[in-house]
């Protein structure tokens, strides 16, 4: 690997933003590199800067490793997947993108909310299958349901206002929200309890900590209101995919849709043969405009780091490079 690299990317990432930067930087994009953690670590050693999704796992190999790193950037909101604590000990400036996904993330789960209540993948692949089963696609309305959104920061509040227009009641719940801003047509769910209670659709809009990974067990099913339907677009490990076949299988939950797997990709199971589970490959901010906001975002952020400027979508303070 040349020692003189600027940025390395282990994943495929393209965009405008990052063709402008190659003729000041010196790029090397490897689009599968993410997959071997030993090669990822021997590539990252003479860069600069390090661009990944949500594939690549930065730990303190791989931190270590990257002796010249002066920035990591994540392209997308989340940053679970890298070691955050440790690069700011290590010098290294941490960034993301924390609304290019907003939108895009927001639209999806509203599809998949509609998805479910029409059966509209199920009703495809009879359709197409040589079929015209009407009977058996019987859907909801939306009109007058309750959708509970769990994890009420930018994407659930965009959640919000588009559920609204359906006619739906919108409850949230977020213990970090205060109830400002969408009075109007938001009602703050006083638990989480009271919301999974109440709601006919529930959609998950959390960030992965101690408190989220594994929140929806089989626990947390048995509180859901009978028959509702769930839909995860956040991160896989919030749910416990064991309990959730036992709920779909009890009709305690009436259909799932899932954006996100603990493991992506995730392995075969009961899940892929139930007609009421819709999958989705970690698709949120996968739009032409998302990906123009989210790379133009990062590869400023880069830039201004190279140039030994102060980054503006920042995560950490790190400590001064040794």
């Amino acid at each position: 690997m040349d020692t003189k690299l600027d940025i390395l990317i282990p994943e495929n990432i393209t965009g405008k933003a990052l063709d402008e930067l190659k003729g000041q930087y010196t790029i090397e994009k490897q689009n599968e590199l993410w997959k071997d953690p030993d090669k990822l670590a021997a590539a990252v050693k003479g860069a600069k800067a390090l661009l990944i999704r949500n594939q690549s796992k930065v730990d303190k190999k791989i931190i270590d490793s990257g002796e010249s790193l002066r920035i990591i950037g994540r392209a997308g909101v989340g940053y679970d997947n890298i070691d955050v604590e440790y690069a700011s000990q290590k010098g290294i400036v941490v960034c993301y993108t924390p609304d290019g996904n907003t939108i895009s993330t927001a639209e999806l789960a509203i599809g998949l909310v509609l998805s479910l209540a029409r059966r509209i993948p199920s009703g495809d692949r009879s359709t197409k299958s040589g079929n015209w089963d009407r009977q058996g696609h019987f859907g909801v309305e939306l009109y007058g349901k309750t959708l509970g959104i769990v994890g009420f920061g930018k994407i659930g509040k965009t959640v919000a206002v588009r559920a609204n227009s359906f006619g739906m009641k919108v409850m949230a719940y977020d213990k970090y929200y205060n109830g400002a801003g969408l009075e109007s047509i938001v009602e703050q769910a006083k638990s989480l309890d009271e919301l999974l209670g109440q709601s006919d659709f529930i959609t998950v809009h959390l960030p992965s900590t101690k408190d989220t990974i594994g929140l929806f067990n089989k626990a947390t099913y048995a509180k859901i209101k009978p028959g509702a339907y769930l839909i995860n677009t956040s991160r896989g490990n919030v749910i416990v995919e064991e309990d959730l076949i036992q709920a779909l299988e009890s009709g305690q939950l009436n259909g799932v849709a899932l954006d996100v797997r603990l493991k992506e990709p995730p392995e075969k199971s009961k899940l892929n043969e139930m007609d009421n589970v819709i999958f989705t490959p970690h698709i949120g901010g996968f739009t032409k405009e998302s990906q123009d906001k989210v790379i133009t975002s990062i590869a400023r952020d880069i830039e201004l780091v190279l140039k030994s400027q102060p980054a503006i979508n920042y995560i950490n303070f790190p400590e001064p490079k040794r």
